[in-house]
């Protein structure tokens, strides 16, 4: 097999890779199913900014025309955010959508997928998947969570999404080896709020610590990523009793027109965003930017360590 018949990088993030420079690796979910057309527009082209300003290179991932891509043209953005057949995928779906030629967006788990196949380390998100509430009953795990055991990639993340069992994931990650830390925090945040109530694995006081914890990680041969759960800024913290009542209706919502597996994600941002009558969009916004910004602190970080 020649990866390179799959995997399509664009010469700015190829040259970065090669020369050791920071790179930082981006979803596209977040733009094809996390955010409306055309808001995502403007969101996708100010994430790169903000990665860009930090002195590194962003590198937006997704499967367009039979290839794992690796950074988008701005053409490519737009398919991505107008969202026009374009599926929702995840480690099982790769090879068929690869096969079939078919548009999909990258979740956590595919992201962390082909940025480690083009030698992208470090991932910014806005919040992880996870053990979905009552997952104990219906296996509903997001592949996420197999994804950061299996995958040397570290996701800067600002939690769970609340609309997680995040006790329940945070157990799931323990139980296979994956450390969670916080950036700044000994609380895990969770999405929206500052703090779910649980705690992490260690506290992270910089970027180059960060930096210094997974490249020993790494150096030692371990398998797996490293959760790095960085907190929304305070101005954009919401109340975290107050969001778990939106999201409690959001849910019986779900329940009522039986959205399932894949489909629920979305349909609860969304619904959320409804419910908090857009203030809950604005601070997925802002907690994705501040997201990126430190993962590109933590990639520049560690390129200097090399």
């Amino acid at each position: 097999m020649n990866l390179k018949d799959y995997l399509s990088i664009t010469p700015e993030i190829e040259e970065a890779i090669r020369e050791g420079k920071p790179v930082v690796a981006l979803e596209s979910t977040i733009l094809s199913h996390g955010m409306p057309y055309p808001e995502n527009v403007d969101f996708a082209h100010k994430v790169e900014e903000v990665i860009r300003a930090e002195g590194a290179i962003p590198a937006t991932t997704a499967i367009i025309g039979g290839k794992l891509k690796v950074g988008l043209t701005a053409e490519e953005l737009e398919i991505m955010c107008k969202a026009e057949n374009v599926g929702k995928i995840s480690r099982r779906d790769v090879a068929v959508y690869l096969a079939t030629g078919r548009t999909g967006a990258t979740t956590v788990a595919t992201t962390m997928l082909i940025a480690s196949l083009a030698g992208v380390r470090f991932f910014a998100t806005g919040g992880i998947g996870g053990v979905h509430r009552g997952g104990e009953v219906t296996m509903d795990i997001s592949a996420d969570l197999q994804e950061f055991a299996n995958t040397p990639v570290a996701v800067i993340t600002a939690g769970c999404k609340q609309i997680l069992d995040i006790g329940r994931t945070l157990e799931y990650l323990e139980t296979y080896g994956v450390p969670v830390l916080g950036f700044k925090t000994d609380k895990f945040p969770a999405f929206y709020c500052k703090d779910s109530g649980f705690g992490v694995d260690y506290k992270l006081n910089s970027e180059e610590e960060a930096a210094r914890i997974c490249k020993t990680k790494w150096d030692l041969g371990l398998k797996g990523g490293v959760v790095i759960g960085n907190p929304i800024p305070d101005e954009y913290a919401l109340n975290f009793d107050e969001m778990e009542a939106v999201i409690n209706e959001a849910l019986k919502m779900a329940d009522e027109r039986h959205i399932r597996g894949k489909a629920i994600t979305p349909y609860l941002l969304a619904t959320i965003k409804d419910l908090t009558h857009g203030v809950s969009f604005a601070s997925n916004v802002q907690l994705a930017l501040n997201n990126a910004r430190v993962a590109a602190r933590i990639s520049k970080a560690y390129c200097e360590l090399a």
